[in-house]
């Protein structure tokens, strides 16, 4: 079974209960091939603090359930 992933390198991100640490980059994405490996992603924040979260929505502690929401990027500009 191919896990579900929430994040991937470079995205941008914020956390909802942890204002304080500023916006994150997603800087280092691990997969496993096992099954029931996990999947986990590095992120640095404003603060300089790296921290890593699991990035498996099959996961019941992956970092989008525990407050990790990746922020949009968009354009006015574009149509």
């Amino acid at each position: 079974m191919r896990a579900r992933t929430y994040l991937k390198i470079g995205d941008k991100v914020r956390h909802l209960n942890y204002a304080c640490w500023g916006i994150g980059e997603v800087i280092e994405e691990k997969n496993s091939h096992l099954p029931g490996g996990l999947c986990l992603v590095r992120i640095i924040f404003e603060d300089g603090i790296e921290r890593c979260f699991i990035n498996n929505f099959d996961h019941e502690m992956c970092c989008y359930y525990t407050g990790i929401r990746l922020i949009e990027e968009f354009s006015i500009w574009e149509t």
